[in-house]
């Protein structure tokens, strides 16, 4: 196996170049995970317009009461949550927008929305604090050695992300256990192939951290 490497660096990986609101307006369903420390989303990318957006987001609900009870139903576990949001157009979530996206209404769903999830929330109101990630998806062939992921939360519950630079590809969420005073930059393992054995090599590759399992992971959308 390739040698490990641990990468110091920011989550964000970096914008394209300047969008134009409305240029990929439509239905953009999302992972839902994290627990008490925080909530993410990470939207499911797709090759092709107007999905062709690696993006992550930290959120919360505008309902106090729901948004305690859907930290502690997901706190840290791997049980797969989606979000189905109403349409918007995914470049307000850009950096440069100029109407940014503050919050939009969603079905939270425990499955996947599109695969026989079952909707847990309807209506709820997702607001976003962060855009951690936005960065625009290569559509032609490339081969990467190694799979980079990035770290989301600075406690002792993380989520690793691969970042998406190969086609194919593959979209894989992890959930980790962390010691407090672990290092929070990126991570890149050799890569292992289009499964999930990559978790494996992830546990090598923090020391001190337990990797609790994997909460997303999909090939199908990214062939």
């Amino acid at each position: 196996m390739k040698k490990l490497t641990l990468i110091a660096g920011l989550l964000f990986a970096g914008a394209a170049g300047a969008a134009q609101p409305g240029g990929n307006f439509g239905t953009h369903g999302m992972a839902l995970f994290g627990g008490k420390e925080a909530l993410y989303t990470s939207h499911l990318p797709m090759f092709h317009a107007p999905h062709d957006y690696q993006v992550i987001l930290q959120v919360h609900l505008a309902d106090r009461k729901l948004d305690a009870e859907l930290r502690q139903r997901l706190n840290g576990k791997t049980a797969l949550w989606t979000v189905d949001p109403e349409k918007f157009a995914l470049d307000r979530l850009a950096p440069n927008a100029g109407e940014p996206l503050r919050q939009f209404k969603a079905d939270l769903v425990l499955g996947h929305f599109e695969r026989g999830g079952k909707a847990q929330y309807s209506s709820a109101t997702v607001v976003v604090d962060k855009v951690l990630m936005y960065r625009q998806l290569a559509k032609d062939a490339k081969t990467s050695d190694g799979a980079r992921y990035v770290q989301l939360g600075s406690g002792k519950q993380r989520f690793l992300v691969k970042e998406i630079d190969s086609r194919p590809d593959f979209d894989h969420i992890v959930a980790i256990a962390s010691p407090h005073d672990a290092a929070t930059g990126a991570i890149t393992v050799a890569k292992q192939g289009l499964d999930e054995t990559a978790a494996a090599a992830l546990a090598r590759a923090l020391p001190g951290a337990e990797v609790i399992g994997t909460v997303y992971f999909d090939t199908a959308d990214l062939k």
